[in-house]
């Protein structure tokens, strides 16, 4: 069994040879792309709940899609038009789900620990799509395939990650997956914007962007959670681009091979310059592409799928 559990809240609960396995069941299914027919028949009968209490657009239509591509029956919740309008509570609202014998949920919430808190609570099996500032870690293992594909095995390779750390489940996410498989990760961003005590998770901090990205693999830049910030955290956009912002002059420092990503959606010309998110340098499309394929090795995993079933 690559997965001897109920859910998956979040890559600190993942050991590294769980990770791996299921990044190997997510590249079988990324081969399902480029077949004629890209659905299989594996959820058929079988019921998830897109249970989304936070916005989204990449996360929730690649769920949705990897649901389709399996043959599962989905029902897509929004907390606007749900009883959750009404004051009804995260557990009622869930209990409610999975008293109509739903096979998986799907979560996204804005409070830390939500995904926990149902994964504890209900007898189906639960996914965090992003609770919070907590973790995000289907976007981890997605950033964690597209390195891989570039880079083979990630012991020893150099990632660093830039921007706004503080509020970033994907970040977290990254550190912990990263961290386990033995890559080395460095933190970049204002000191506004870097939590303290990080470096406990294993990581480096540098606040000089061109120190940071010098002998880098990989630069995975974090979105700038503008809606998050107070005018104190940094001064303007245009300052926090001029200082920290991928360009393509930062680039020209860069080790030839070093590649770069982003979890989007993107500010552009704030973290990322267009010419960079648009250059040859990126791999941003990939990592949509492979989010796909991650979520579907999940889902099969987690509703008890053989591993073996799949081929080669």
């Amino acid at each position: 069994m690559i997965l001897e559990r109920k859910d998956v809240l979040g890559l600190e609960d993942l050991s590294a040879k769980e990770i791996l396995g299921i990044l190997e069941i997510a590249g079988r299914f990324r081969a399902v792309f480029d077949r004629p027919v890209r659905s299989v028949p594996i959820m058929r009968g079988r019921t998830v709940v897109n249970f989304f209490h936070e916005p989204s657009t990449r996360t929730r239509i690649s769920f949705e899609l990897a649901e389709k591509r399996l043959s599962a029956d989905i029902i897509n919740f929004s907390s606007s038009s749900s009883s959750f309008s009404k004051g009804e509570t995260l557990r009622d609202t869930a209990e409610n789900l999975a008293a109509m014998k739903i096979d998986m949920l799907i979560i996204r919430h804005s409070s830390p620990g939500s995904a926990q808190y149902l994964g504890k609570v209900l007898e189906c099996s639960v996914i965090n799509a992003g609770d919070g500032a907590h973790e995000h870690p289907t976007q981890g293992l997605l950033d964690i395939m597209t390195m891989q594909q570039k880079l083979g095995d990630l012991r020893g390779k150099k990632v660093t990650i830039i921007g706004d750390i503080t509020h970033s489940r994907v970040a977290r996410s990254n550190i912990w997956g990263l961290t386990k498989l033995g890559a080395e990760v460095t933190l970049c961003g204002p000191p506004t914007m870097i939590p303290g005590g990080i470096e406990k998770m294993g990581v480096n901090i540098e606040y000089d962007l061109l120190k940071a990205v010098s002998q880098a693999d990989v630069l995975n830049v974090l979105r700038i959670q503008l809606e998050r910030h107070s005018s104190k955290s940094f001064p303007s956009n245009r300052e926090y681009h001029r200082v920290y912002g991928i360009t393509e002059e930062v680039i020209r420092t860069l080790k030839p091979e070093a590649f770069v990503m982003h979890p989007g959606p993107m500010n552009r010309d704030v973290e990322i310059a267009s010419e960079v998110a648009d250059g040859p340098r990126q791999v941003i499309l990939d990592q949509v592409a492979n989010g796909v394929a991650v979520r579907m090795a999940l889902i099969y995993l987690l509703s008890g799928g053989d591993p073996g079933a799949l081929g080669g």
